[in-house]
């Protein structure tokens, strides 16, 4: 008889979670649902040796009123839910935009133009295989937007991360980053990833522990002099903030890692069409096609606002105020009617109110890499799958599709 899994119970039965531990809120609440614990404990123990710490049964129902409306407010399934969606969206730009490539790219026609087609018909030196190479290299730009939007929403800037490998082309370079280090860039400019003189994936994976360890330049903003630097939890709003930095020299002007990526999918698809390779769909095709790239970068954007738009401080300092406030009282209001019951009570409601802040904290930065974030990861990998599948296994555009259409449909 096979074992019986959790997964399996929890069609009968809430218990299966009602005690497991891993994957839950308790390890992050522990400590302060302790601390009331203690105080509600010393709270029945001085009124059991005749101390009176009583107060009025009227302060809870004030301060429970007020508890509940601020932690209602506090609840970030809004954000957790739109980061989702974003991702989601992006991610069907680039299917979309992946098909329509690998489908309406392709030689122009070869037979004879007809007598009432306006213009020529272009022609090119290209071959089949040489084409094919240049449509799975933007295939795999389409991929790597993906792969940089996560890194880049979780602050992980460069191109040196494991699970670029297959994914971002070795012809691929970047945009220069000249926060990287103080050097400038040559009159006619750098396209370096780094300003190591690392171009391809491979190099940059090979370079030393110290220029990893380094921060990379993308998109920094300059706080005002009479701010503070802001510190937040959320990649975006760190010492690596992102946003461009402008400066009197363009070569010191910096770029994310998607943008750039993001521009040159649109410089080749602008190529396939000057060329020819899109004669067959016409300026729609071309269209539709940087449509996408437009809204995979609008996506990208969304998300960036997520990231970058943290809950304000001082409304979870002042939560966090009143919650303790309310259930530091809590014990004193009981204790004279319920003695030693004080105790469990009192640590059930605390585990209540401190894990529903607990839980509004932990997806208030959905894009992170904690068990509780997005699996962006698996997203991604996903994606990768799928467009592998493509470029092996599904047949191309444009074999033996030649013609020329006069716009009057099928007679």
């Amino acid at each position: 008889m096979p074992p019986i899994k959790r997964r399996h119970l929890r069609k009968y039965s809430w218990l299966p979670d009602v005690f497991r531990i891993k994957g839950s809120i308790i390890s992050r609440i522990f400590g302060p649902v302790l601390t009331v614990t203690l105080f509600a404990t010393a709270v029945a123990y001085a009124n059991f040796r005749g101390y009176s710490l009583s107060l009025t049964n009227s302060i809870v129902p004030l301060l429970s009123v007020v508890v509940g409306l601020i932690l209602v407010f506090r609840t970030s399934y809004d954000r957790y839910w739109e980061g989702r969606k974003c991702f989601g969206s992006m991610t069907s730009n680039v299917r979309n935009l992946t098909r329509l490539v690998w489908i309406q790219v392709a030689l122009p026609p070869t037979d004879e133009q007809p007598l009432h087609a306006k213009g020529k018909t272009p022609t090119t030196e290209v071959t089949e295989q040489q084409l094919r190479r240049r449509k799975v290299e933007v295939l795999r730009l389409c991929l790597s937007f993906v792969f940089s939007v996560k890194h880049y929403l979780r602050g992980e800037d460069g191109m040196h991360w494991e699970d670029y490998h297959g994914v971002l082309p070795a012809s691929f370079v970047r945009a220069d980053e000249t926060g990287f280090n103080t050097q400038r860039t040559t009159a006619g400019g750098s396209y370096a990833a780094t300003a190591t003189g690392h171009s391809s994936v491979a190099n940059l994976t090979a370079s030393s522990t110290d220029t990893l360890n380094k921060q990379d330049a993308t998109k920094r903003v300059r706080p005002k002099r009479s701010k503070r630097q802001i510190n937040p939890s959320t990649p975006l709003l760190g010492g690596t903030h992102r946003t461009v930095e402008f400066h009197p020299f363009a070569d010191e002007a910096s770029m994310p890692l998607p943008l750039a990526i993001a521009h040159e999918i649109t410089r080749l698809i602008f190529q396939f069409r000057r060329e020819g390779f899109l004669e067959t769909v016409g300026p729609a095709g071309t269209n539709a096609m940087t449509g996408l790239i437009q809204s995979m970068v609008d996506q990208m954007t969304s998300m960036e606002r997520v990231a970058n738009t943290p809950i304000p401080i001082s409304y979870g300092i002042h939560l966090k105020q009143c919650v303790t406030l309310y259930l530091f009282a809590l014990p004193l209001t009981l204790v004279k009617e319920l003695g030693w019951a004080t105790i469990p009570l009192v640590t059930v409601v605390a585990f209540t109110f401190m894990g529903i802040e607990g839980i509004a904290d932990e997806i208030e930065m959905p894009f992170g890499s904690d068990p509780g974030d997005l699996p962006l990861d698996r997203y991604c990998q996903d994606l990768k799958e799928e467009i592998d599948y493509i470029i092996q296994r599904l047949p191309e555009g444009g074999e033996g599709i030649h013609g020329h259409d006069d716009g009057e449909g099928d007679d």
